[in-house]
């Protein structure tokens, strides 16, 4: 059974830093991609940024280029995302996502695997 498991989240003031953490398990077979959204009250799910775990290449929503940054640990199928200088319109519940097999993939039907969820709050 696979399991995607966050953690990380909190409150913090504009212009703060926090770091979340994904290990995702029970996966047979390599990952081949991972990704962060989130959905804050009363909006739809938005893809934050993707790793592909084949070359390292990430992909970032325009909203936080420049501020937030994904990275992985192959070896222990576990991805990161740290962020900086956080803004009150990043408030929301973020979820880590895997199963996907679209390179760069920001579209939440493109995963069959989510976590679920940890709450940022910036304030």
């Amino acid at each position: 059974q696979v399991q995607l498991v966050e953690s990380g989240g909190g409150s913090v003031q504009p212009g703060g830093s926090l770091r979340l953490s994904c290990t995702a398990s029970g996966y047979h077979s390599p990952i081949y991609c991972m990704a962060w959204f989130r959905q804050a009250p009363g909006k739809k799910r938005e893809g934050v940024a993707h790793i592909y775990f084949g070359g390292g290449s990430q992909y970032y929503a325009d909203s936080v280029k420049g501020r937030f940054t994904i990275s992985k640990e192959h070896d222990k199928n576990t991805v990161y995302l740290q962020m900086n200088n956080l803004e009150p319109d990043d408030t929301a519940i973020y979820y880590c996502a895997a199963g996907s097999w679209v390179v760069g993939s920001l579209r939440a039907a493109d995963y069959d695997h989510w976590g679920q969820g940890t709450q940022v709050t910036v304030s």
